[in-house]
């Protein structure tokens, strides 16, 4: 089935593709793909003089330096009631939502970290979807106001790192909470036998350390530059990746995708995998736990599967036919992973409902085999 699906992507997209390439290789009279791979965000030009490497470390409050788009596509883009109605609203949608209830779990668990292992990586999983949602704020201002960014290139730079870093700390967080789960099922005494409190600690201070660090290229290059003829100043949504200090985006920004992103989709689908079918060949019926791990599972995949997808046609389209269509879609993924912030404390209610009925039942009945300790 994967198999088939692959090569269906691969048939749809890459004839269209080698179409453009040669026509665009026609037009400018070239012969071969000389054309720099562009991560995520439009590609600009520089019109004004200026130095990009000391923008790396220039002073905050000066004006941002002026760029050409490159493709008339991303102006309307970023004058289009998609960037400028639509995702602004999704966002409102996921911070009315996620910001009550996650200061709600929070507040529940806050008292129950030094007890409960599986309340530590909860604490961190709801802190940073906290961060994340709450920086959604300015990304709302920024859109509304036709993508013209107004707080300075020191707030660019901190609230990109701290979008995108808390993203991948939320996957993370997920993805230690998915192998904590899967080893009080599949693997009990092992799990038994752990200092789960200082392994779920330890857990976490890697994760946020390592999130912390691979922000930090997010905050050493310039984010905002001023648009010609659109009047606006954009934030990380254009950049001129064919000078110096933005060549090193691109295998730094796919590193992340599959680190960040990937890996851990796979360790997730391998746990919950393991966990349904552990449970389907346990005594005790366990139909209401697996139920809830299934729909766990499959909107962490309908919330984080797009932006993976879409970020890798983003490549092949930039590679082939040097096209950064695909970047609108991008947007619109990635308001889907945070959308997966405001549904944890849900989808975390629910497993904990499911796990604390089934026990209480198997305790009534003395049946114990079978039984593991969730978190």
């Amino acid at each position: 089935m994967k198999k088939s699906l692959l090569v269906l992507l691969i048939t749809l997209v890459l004839p269209t593709l080698s179409i453009q390439d040669k026509d665009k290789r026609q037009k400018h009279g070239k012969t071969g793909s000389g054309c720099p791979l562009n991560p995520r965000t439009y590609n600009g030009w520089r019109t004004s003089t200026g130095s990009s490497l000391d923008n790396c470390t220039s002073n905050f409050s000066q004006p941002p330096d002026e760029l050409e788009l490159s493709s008339q596509h991303a102006k309307e883009y970023l004058k289009g009631i998609l960037s400028t109605r639509l995702l602004p609203a999704a966002y409102v949608l996921i911070m009315a939502v996620g910001i009550p209830s996650n200061i709600f779990v929070l507040a529940c668990l806050s008292g129950r970290s030094r007890t409960c292992s599986g309340a530590v990586l909860h604490l961190s999983l709801t802190t940073s979807d906290l961060l994340l949602l709450t920086v959604l704020a300015f990304r709302v201002h920024y859109h509304l106001h036709g993508n013209d960014w107004v707080f300075g290139e020191a707030a660019c730079r901190l609230v990109t790192a701290c979008f995108y870093g808390n993203i991948y700390c939320s996957v993370q967080a997920l993805m230690c909470m998915s192998v904590m789960r899967y080893l009080a099922v599949a693997r009990p005494f092992l799990y038994k036998g752990l200092p789960k409190r200082f392994c779920a600690a330890l857990a976490t201070v890697i994760v946020w350390l390592a999130c912390g660090a691979a922000m930090v290229p997010e905050l050493l290059v310039h984010h905002t530059y001023q648009l010609r003829g659109l009047d606006i100043t954009t934030c990380h949504d254009v950049l001129p990746y064919s000078e110096e200090p933005y060549t090193f985006l691109m295998p730094y920004r796919l590193g992340m995708i599959v680190t960040g992103l990937l890996v851990p989709a796979v360790v997730i689908a391998f746990a919950y995998g393991s966990i349904v079918r552990h449970l389907g060949r346990s005594s005790c019926d366990w139909s209401l736990y697996v139920r809830a791990s299934t729909l766990v599972f499959v909107i962490f995949v309908l919330c984080f599967t797009p932006s993976v997808v879409i970020h890798v046609l983003h490549y092949i389209k930039l590679y082939t036919a040097q096209q950064d269509h695909f970047y609108d879609y991008y947007g619109m993924a990635v308001c889907l992973c945070c959308f997966h912030s405001c549904l944890d404390p849900f989808l975390s209610y629910i497993l904990s409902r499911t796990t604390t009925s089934k026990l209480h039942v198997v305790t009534i009945r003395k049946k114990p085999r079978g039984m593991s300790v969730f978190i």
